[in-house]
């Protein structure tokens, strides 16, 4: 049974790496993501509880000098008890679109407070929104500033510490921009203009008059900062951490750990691109105008004084604008702020001819597949409304797209049983000559055209799309919290139930040392069992062994695995065993479910004395 053993070692040498990695390394860190959403709950009910806290000083930090970008908090770089009375402790501008909602810090004009509104915390609908930006005297400080850097004769630019004035409309909507004006004592003048689209994207404009008697030189910065990491690390299939496409080396992307060892990373001067900081489903990124050429960076800070202790920031300078006495000059730079949906990031990057944005989602190195796969999940999805539909019918497309080729190999299969007689007759003739037997069985795979390899092509097609939907399910926001049917309210988190209570028949949770298998688990196990013993069983004990128990290990091992892959592999085998079964009685060959599943309960002779 030379097709059965390819066939067990291709299931399992291509399942076991991921598996072991799902297991000793993911598994913790889905356990760690379910710790830090329960604290994080209970902080913002202990906030919403909270009547009394402190009230935020000033601590400025000094003007930067030209050729300088801030790399510590503004003015109110103090702790704060909560995160309404840090947002409370300075004068602001309303944020309200269709899918964001905060406020801008009129101290640097800085987006320090933002929430996603259609986005929660948890899967339930009234978990508190998602908090993208927060101020910077919290710990988990995160912002998105855009400013000057001056000199002697320009006198104090816009910058971390500067206090904007609002002109007009004091709310920012997609209608309705905000303008900030702020003078200096040398005669410039600032008046910025911020608009925002109805997903995520900020444009701020801002133009400066010089009504001075000297020309004067200065400098535009932006940078993103935050002073807190991810409670779990990132893994090797998914960036987290600083990103940017500028200069001649492209993308660059640079985990926490890494610029934490480095402490800083200068790319080549650019004149477009972006950069900025990412995390799994949202990101917050610069792009700079393509008027100035200008310097990206990547940094990490410590601070010995103050209530931060480090700090990691993306930030660009641009080279030096020249303003003439009476002139004026006008800066034009975008801020992305939200989640990574993958229309709205590839029409950003199409639209306004952003360079390499849609790399902003971690498609991996086989994108050619990964893509393509969510493309086809997506498409499904609209015409269904249901993401756990979309992915059985990707399969189906899968399967239909991949028919004739299954076919032949099935089709093999079945010619590799009915010569199982002569197989067995030449293994017999030439016991001891492992040579001439393995002649006579090439001569007699020539002259009935079959295909030894041809029962690992059904498994080898399915590797692929195995792991291009592991990342889809993994990595794009519009898996998540999305629902199938019944239990399943998160197709890209594990299956709740637990066989070890009965699927929660029983009243008590299932003990954390166990083994995760839940329902959908359990079904996957038994279509992999059926298929297997949809083919006699081999002659070599050893691979009668792995024939029986696969089955059973595997449905322990995906237990822990996103649901929607479990629902796909279930679904998968299903398909297979109907296929392989019309395709082998097409073929006359025997249908070996029945005899397998008879002889399990079938007594067994006792061995000979």
């Amino acid at each position: 049974m030379e097709n059965n053993r390819n066939f067990f070692i291709t299931i399992a040498l291509s399942v076991l790496i991921l598996t072991l990695w799902q297991v000793f390394y993911m598994n913790p860190r889905m356990e760690q993501q379910r710790e830090q959403a329960r604290v994080e709950q209970q902080r913002v009910e202990a906030q919403k509880k909270e009547a009394q806290g402190t009230n935020p000083g000033a601590a400025g930090t000094p003007a930067p000098t030209a050729g300088a970008i801030p790399s510590a908090p503004g003015s109110d770089s103090v702790t704060a008890a909560s995160r309404d009375q840090a947002i409370a402790a300075t004068k602001r501008v309303k944020i309200d679109t269709p899918s964001l909602e905060g406020s801008i810090n009129l101290t640097g004009a800085r987006l320090d407070d933002l929430r996603l509104k259609h986005y929660t915390e948890t899967v339930d609908k009234n978990s508190p929104e998602i908090e993208l930006l927060n101020p910077s005297s919290l710990p988990n400080g995160y912002f998105a500033e855009i400013g000057f850097v001056g000199n002697d004769t320009t006198g104090t630019v816009p910058g971390a510490d500067t206090v904007w004035s609002v002109d007009g409309n004091p709310t920012l909507t997609p209608s309705t921009p905000v303008t900030l004006t702020f003078t200096n004592d040398k005669g410039l003048t600032f008046k910025r203009t911020i608009s925002i689209d109805n997903e995520y994207m900020f444009t701020v404009s801002d133009t400066v008059q010089n009504s001075g008697t000297a020309a004067v030189s200065l400098y535009n910065y932006g940078r993103v900062t935050r002073f807190d990491k991810p409670a779990v690390a990132s893994t090797y299939v998914l960036h987290e951490g600083l990103i940017g496409v500028t200069g001649s080396e492209g993308l660059q992307e640079y985990k926490y750990a890494k610029i934490e060892k480095d402490k800083e990373y200068t790319p080549s001067k650019s004149t477009n691109g972006w950069l900025g900081i990412t995390d799994k489903y949202w990101a917050v990124t610069l792009i700079p105008t393509e008027k100035q050429p200008f310097q990206p960076k990547f940094s990490y800070f410590e601070f010995k004084d103050g209530p931060h202790s480090h700090s990691y920031q993306s930030d660009y300078l641009s080279d030096a604008i020249s303003i003439a006495p009476g002139q004026s000059t006008t800066v034009e730079s975008e801020i992305f702020a939200g989640a990574k949906e993958v229309s709205t990031i590839n029409a950003y990057a199409k639209d306004r001819q952003i360079r390499q944005f849609d790399l902003l989602i971690d498609w991996g190195w086989f994108y050619f597949i990964t893509k393509p796969m969510f493309w086809l999940i997506d498409t499904l999805y609209k015409f269904f409304g249901n993401f756990g539909l979309a992915i059985l019918a990707t399969t189906v497309v899968v399967k239909a797209i991949f028919f004739p080729l299954a076919n032949k190999s099935y089709a093999s299969m079945a010619n590799m049983k009915k010569v199982q007689p002569k197989m067995v007759e030449i293994r017999e003739k030439y016991a001891d000559d492992k040579m001439k037997q393995q002649q006579a069985m090439m001569e007699l795979y020539k002259t009935e055209k079959i295909n030894p390899l041809a029962g690992c092509w059904p498994v080898a097609l399915q590797i692929p799309v195995f792991f291009s939907l592991y990342k889809v399910l993994y990595i794009t926001i519009e898996m998540r919290h999305a629902p199938f049917f019944g239990w399943i309210h998160d197709l890209a988190a594990p299956d709740p139930t637990s066989i070890f209570n009965l699927f929660g028949l029983l009243p008590f949770a299932a003990p954390a040392f166990l083994p995760h298998m839940g329902a959908w688990a359990v079904v996957m196990g038994i279509t992999m069992f059926l298929q297997m013993r949809m083919n006699p069983a081999p002659p070599d004990p050893t691979q009668a062994a792995i024939f029986t128990w696969m089955p059973v290990i595997f449905t322990f091992m995906m237990g822990s695995f996103p649901a929607g892959l479990v629902i796909y592999w279930a679904w998968n085998n299903t398909l297979s065993i109907l296929q392989q079964g019309v395709i082998m009685k097409r073929q006359g060959a025997k249908i070996e479910l029945w005899d397998n599943l008879a002889s399990i309960f079938r007594k067994k002779p006792s061995p000979a004395e």
